[in-house]
């Protein structure tokens, strides 16, 4: 086949998505939230989907499929046909840890998807019990380094979020601590109030109430940004650990073939969402941001994370028992 031959059969190939996505979308939309119900995926998922319904013209669905930190829901919807009808509500650990963390990864984070928008972002927030002797950020680290070894931090289970944001709050602070895996939040946090442990890191949502009951304080913002929910808390990277930054963020993801026509719509109806003022305060509660852009900005952060995360495995040679 002649250059010129191939070129045209490219053209006539890349216009019959964008045809057939005149009228689209025609059924419902389906998209995957790979985590069980109720959790925060869970409740942005359901934030957004009647909204996103609206500007679609046709319902769209939420399915939990949660397991191996998302990969179970990841994996299928990886393999769903790519025909702009199955979406992925991605997360930092499908798209960001999975793949230092799993060395037998079902899918690919980068080849297996079509990056579509960056939804939300909301940072981590460093805690402590009530009772330990420091008030800051700089505090806990003096007594760390007073104490090499002696303190422990807690995690919702080894290769979690938060097991990695303590790993690399340890290594940028030239700190040594003893990581302690619980089996979820609930009893992580029971032993942190209670003083068994002496940090952990949290997510905004949960830690607030916590924070205004007094069981908890919190000593910095995990991100490079203040929280708009308690923009009174300076930020680890201002205050003591600068450049320091982990968050929570989820990003909508279509299967790899999916016509950019297609995805093009997603986004920008996704965008439209977001910039719904109602949208924006139901958010706001959560101690959670819109992000929106193009489909670069979430192709930027996966790979982003993806890169910062292996690195810290390696640097600090994590082994995770799965």
């Amino acid at each position: 086949m002649s250059a010129l031959a191939g070129a045209a059969c490219l053209l006539i190939g890349g216009a019959v998505p964008a045809t057939q996505a005149q009228d689209y979308p025609t059924q419902p939309v389906k998209i995957v939230v790979p985590f069980v119900a109720g959790g925060g995926v869970d409740v942005v998922a359901r934030i957004i989907a009647p909204r996103l319904s609206e500007v679609l013209g046709q319902p769209v669905i939420i399915e939990n499929r949660g397991g191996a930190g998302g990969g179970l829901g990841a994996a299928a919807v990886a393999a769903a046909p790519p025909d702009g009808y199955t979406f992925l509500l991605g997360t930092g650990s499908t798209h960001g840890t999975n793949s230092s963390v799993y060395p037998k990864l079902s899918y690919d984070p980068v080849r297996d998807f079509v990056p579509v928008v960056q939804v939300t972002t909301s940072p981590l927030v460093l805690i402590v019990p009530p009772a330990l002797q420091v008030n800051s950020v700089s505090d806990l680290i003096a007594m760390a380094r007073s104490k090499p070894g002696e303190l422990s931090y807690g995690s919702y289970g080894t290769g979690s979020i938060n097991h990695l944001s303590g790993e690399l709050f340890n290594a940028m602070a030239k700190i040594q601590a003893n990581h302690i895996p619980y089996r979820g939040a609930a009893p992580a946090l029971t032993d942190l109030m209670a003083g068994r442990l002496q940090y952990t890191f949290d997510g905004v949502a949960t830690s607030l109430g916590y924070a205004r009951a007094g069981s908890i304080r919190i000593l910095g913002v995990a991100g490079l940004n203040r929280s708009p929910v308690i923009p009174e808390q300076p930020t680890i990277a201002e205050s003591a650990v600068p450049g320091f930054d982990t968050s929570v963020w989820f990003g909508l993801f279509a299967p790899a073939g999916t016509p950019a026509a297609v995805v093009d719509i997603i986004n920008r109806k996704t965008n439209a969402v977001l910039a719904m003022p109602a949208l924006k305060e139901s958010f706001e509660k959560l101690g959670i941001v819109g992000v929106g852009g193009p489909p670069d900005v979430l192709a930027a952060r996966v790979r982003t994370e993806m890169q910062k995360w292996a690195d810290l495995v390696r640097e600090r040679n994590l082994r995770f028992d799965q």
